[in-house]
């Protein structure tokens, strides 16, 4: 591939090819890594709040700038002390905890390379992420112990019942033990540093499911998350002490950049909840004064459903919902605002693009801002944020006209270095000189020359649940593992709850009966909840294409009396 080409693509960013790394030649942000961040940041905000923890019975830790980076540094000397080195794969195994915060910022301060485990994968998908991206470490909480410790694999853990203890004895002066001013280090090659890490380190290899079953694990630079969090700080108006509640799970790159790294940027404070809770959501707003939170429109369903009082809370310091990583239905966005009087700022991006890359502009008119949610069949996803460009092209990679619905491509700073150990996928994705979404969408020109983009659907055959990507082919093999199942699909349905739930289209052999209950009963034995199949239609055929691929889409109709149901796991 030309490496001019390439110097496009990704506007200066550095991209891998065939083995070889361009590099950049200018960058948005001003520092040298995240440690440079962190230490900047502590020597302004030292004894502000950075961080505080509600487990979920509602007990709070909390730490300062300076009590965070204390426990990052020990953290990060613990590392260095098991032989690890810059771009050693790190993985955590948790739920939302504030040890975890911790160590994702002591791997990137010591030049490490993050790999955060959904712990509600199965065992086996688990054990692929963590042989594939070659972990070497890995951060257990105690109730998954067991589940790692039986996977076999060659990997150093450390239960988070030892975590506190262990990380103690070792120095909190890692960075300045070992370096005084990292810009000057920098400089001097001879110089005995606390990282060689610089922007072009890689970050965090986050495993996002994909139509081939197995999933891809995307390999984000330092540079990838401090540019987007900058961006997302610029954009959403934030600014010192500002605090932003994150409610998502911080295994995906949503809850981590956009509430985890994003206010460490603007020196804010981050207020992580161990999980979303609707009843103590508005009350939790008002008591951390919180000016952000970032949502997926299936926790804005929930408090939609809970008809919540709010009036009882002092909101005056919020300012808006961010609201992306799944399907936001026109219906819901109207409903959400009318019901609390409160902004949804919809936006868009992929773990490819880092987090979002694309917002609705937050200073629009209301009659502006209910123009683009609701005018045009779907929520405007918005305009592009500064640090890519967007584009709606043909199966020729041409760029199509106003109205005109094509592929979503994105191209710029934030876009990922590539996925890991996979050429094929890889070339796949950049073809044209753009990252292609696998998304369909349409753009619409405001009266300032602006592109409002749209997203109409999915290309790609991901189911998208609550936010979290379902690969459908995994959930075919459980289907298809049915005694008495001539052949059966996952089929991803239109649901108020989730944006989309698990549906099973199944066909069976002649004179074979199986009940809705059976098929059921046995993917809840082989699948964790979130991907088991809700809802079951048995049929005599299976809508396929004259090359004998499923028509999933053709199929989505068949679930249509289940559009309202909320599906709860039965303890």
């Amino acid at each position: 591939m030309d490496k001019q080409l390439i110097y496009q693509m990704h506007q200066a960013h550095a991209v891998m090819i065939d083995g070889q790394t361009f590099m950049p030649t200018n960058y948005f942000v001003d520092y040298i890594n995240i440690l440079d961040l962190l230490e900047q940041r502590v020597k302004e905000n030292k004894n502000d709040p950075f961080i505080t923890y509600y487990a979920q019975g509602g007990v709070a830790v909390s730490y300062t700038y300076d009590e965070f980076r204390r426990k990052v540094f020990q953290t990060a000397s613990y590392l260095r002390a098991q032989g690890l080195i810059e771009e050693s794969r790190v993985a955590t195994v948790s739920y939302n905890h504030i040890d975890t915060v911790v160590q994702y910022f002591a791997a990137w301060c010591a030049g490490m390379t993050v790999v955060p485990i959904n712990i509600g994968e199965g065992a086996e998908r688990i054990k692929y992420i963590l042989e594939h991206s070659e972990t070497k470490l890995a951060f257990v909480r105690d109730e998954f112990m067991e589940t790692i410790s039986n996977l076999g694999l060659d990997i150093t853990l450390l239960p988070s019942s030892e975590f506190d203890s262990t990380i103690s004895a070792y120095s909190d002066e890692f960075g300045q033990a070992q370096i005084t001013d990292t810009r000057v280090a920098q400089k001097n090659t001879n110089a005995e540093r606390a990282t060689y890490a610089d922007l072009e380190t890689e970050a965090l290899i986050v495993y996002t499911s994909g139509t081939t079953g197995l999933p891809k694990g995307v390999v984000l630079t330092q540079y990838n998350l401090l540019v987007d969090a900058d961006a997302i700080s610029r954009w959403h108006g934030l600014s010192n002490c500002d605090a932003m509640m994150c409610v998502l799970p911080i295994h995906h790159v949503n809850g981590i950049v956009v509430t985890l790294i994003t206010p460490m940027v603007c020196g804010g404070r981050v207020v992580l909840n161990q999980k979303f809770q609707t009843d103590v959501f508005f009350e939790r707003l008002a008591a951390e004064t919180v000016k952000i939170v970032s949502v997926v429109p299936t926790l804005l369903q929930f408090l939609l459903h809970a008809d919540i009082d709010i009036s009882r809370y002092n909101l005056a310091n919020f300012k808006h919902f961010i609201c992306g990583a799944g399907p936001l239905t026109v219906e819901l966005a109207m409903n959400f605002e009318k019901r609390y009087g409160l902004k949804i700022v919809h936006g868009y991006g992929l773990s490819e693009t880092t987090c979002y890359s694309c917002f609705l502009p937050t200073d629009l008119a209301d009659d502006e801002h209910q123009k683009w949610m609701s005018e045009f069949g779907f929520p405007s996803i918005g305009t592009p944020i500064p640090p890519n460009e967007m584009a709606i092209v043909n199966t020729r990679g041409e760029k199509v006209r106003e109205g005109w619905r094509g592929e979503i491509v994105i191209r710029g700073h934030n876009v990922m270095k590539g996925y890991y150990q996979n050429h094929d996928a890889n070339m796949k994705a950049f073809e044209h000189g753009w990252f292609h979404s696998g998304d369909e969408g349409f753009f619409k020109t405001d009266a300032q020359g602006r592109k409002y983009f749209f997203i109409t659907g999915r290309l790609k055959e991901l189911i998208i649940r609550g936010g979290v990507n379902l690969s459908p082919l995994e959930i075919d093999e459980v289907l298809n593992g049915i005694a008495g199942v001539k052949c059966a699909i996952a089929v991803g349905f239109e649901n108020d709850w989730y944006g989309e739930e698990v549906g099973a289209l199944v066909q069976l052999k002649d004179g074979v009966r199986l009940s809705e209950a059976d098929v059921l009963k046995h993917c809840a034995e082989k699948l964790p909840f979130p991907k088991q199949p809700k809802a079951v239609v048995f049929s005599d055929d299976i809508p396929v294409t004259s090359t004998g691929k499923y028509q999933r889409n053709k199929a989505k109709d068949l679930f249509k009396q289940w559009k309202t149901v909320q599906f709860k796991e039965q303890k």
